[in-house]
């Protein structure tokens, strides 16, 4: 939601300043495109400590569950 708000925020003001409507665009597409990259950054490491339950999981599962045969 932040990134939404920080794009609009970032256009109204490209807009107020009179830049032309071409380099709104530009902007606005980098913009989108740096924040939906950190956004999926951000994504990652909230999972972190998910990943890593998971991992131990299947380790364990192979390790002393899942005997040997």
């Amino acid at each position: 939601m932040f990134e939404l708000i920080f794009i609009l925020v970032f256009v109204a003001t490209l807009l107020v300043t009179g830049i032309t409507m071409l380099s709104v665009f530009l902007a606005t597409g980098f913009a989108f495109a740096i924040m939906l990259l950190l956004g999926m950054v951000g994504a990652v490491i909230k999972l972190i400590p998910w990943l890593i339950v998971i991992a131990i999981g299947i380790w364990f599962f192979k390790n002393y569950v899942h005997g040997h045969r």
